[in-house]
């Protein structure tokens, strides 16, 4: 058995040791075999070596969240330094994992390796592929990266675009005017928007254009140039589409194109641009691909087994 007393800063002692987010209780949960308690601005653990060193560790990143953002919550410790999480996110540089802070200092970072690669690989490159399955986090990167180019600078615009896959007749059967019938193909992207951009200023953004989310059709004929450019679900953008969409890029623009190739809503007559996109394209200097894959899924643990399930089955969904 091990004694150790770990000694938290004073500047930092106040937020460590709110009641609110009641630290302690939360490290004798997450480290049942120590006993840990505290006074003044020490706390007293004692147990297993090796357990005291992984609780160092959490510790550390408490403060370091704790230093840049008051508010934060013991699950963005978790997300970062869960013994079952990557080592390269204890090891990847602060301005790579954490893209931009939204309202309430909410942290929006970089969670998996690849999410890691897509940040670097985009910093290198004008145009990026980001291709995996549902739950990888493609989109909610892609704009989290935007929107940190908006803010340092880097860009005057930031437009989003969707291929609005049923833009034909059953549009019609919608209610309202256009924005009406063609905003539920684009709410995740206002959603990652806004968990991203305080709400005033979002609004403000839409309003004066500086934010543009719009279905793909109405980039045709345009050149976007000091802008930073998503293309969001292309594997509904057909061959002509995709080629469109891709040349209208400016000088200075930076392009990334999501897609997941197991997810093809194009009627059947219509085949899917972003494979061919992908071959011919990916050998081309300052145009690159990320894949992302099952180990990147952020959403609901339940996901990762329902993708590795069809997976397994090589189900084709096609009606009898």
């Amino acid at each position: 058995m091990t004694e150790k007393i770990i000694v938290i800063d004073r500047q930092n002692q106040a937020e460590f040791f709110d009641a609110g987010k009641d630290a302690i209780q939360y490290l004798k949960r997450k480290f049942p075999t120590l006993n840990i308690s505290s006074r003044g601005n020490e706390i007293k653990v004692l147990g297993p070596e090796e357990h005291i060193a992984l609780l160092e560790v959490r510790v550390e990143e408490m403060i370091r969240i704790l230093e840049m953002n008051p508010h934060f919550s013991f699950a963005e410790v978790d997300e970062l330094i869960d013994s079952s999480y990557p080592q390269k996110l204890k090891e990847v540089k602060e301005d790579v994992l954490v893209l931009v802070y939204g309202p309430n200092g909410k942290i929006i970072r970089a969670r998996t390796p690849n999410q890691i690669k897509l940040v670097e690989v985009v910093a290198k490159n004008d145009v990026v592929f980001a291709l995996g399955p549902a739950g990888t986090g493609k989109t909610y990167t892609a704009v989290a990266i935007a929107v940190r180019s908006l803010k340092d600078k880097q860009v005057k615009r930031i437009i989003l675009a969707r291929p609005a896959v049923e833009a034909g007749e059953n549009l019609g059967f919608l209610p309202g005017d256009l924005k009406e019938k063609i905003d539920p193909y684009l709410r995740p992207l206002y959603d990652s928007l806004q968990d991203m951009i305080p709400p005033e200023k979002y609004a403000k953004y839409i309003e004066n254009g500086t934010i543009e989310i719009a279905p793909m059709a109405f980039m045709r004929g345009r050149t976007l140039d000091n802008c930073f450019i998503i293309l969001d679900e292309a594997q509904n953008a057909t061959d002509v589409q995709l080629k469109m969409f891709l040349t209208r890029m400016g000088p200075h623009a930076k392009v990334i194109v999501t897609g997941d190739l197991s997810q093809v809503d194009l009627p059947k007559a219509q085949t899917s641009g972003l494979k061919r996109a992908v071959r011919l394209l990916s050998g081309i200097s300052g145009i690159e691909v990320v894949e992302l894959d099952i180990e990147d899924v952020v959403r609901h643990r339940l996901v990762k087994e329902i993708i590795k399930a069809y997976a397994s089955d090589n189900m084709t969904l096609m009606p009898k």
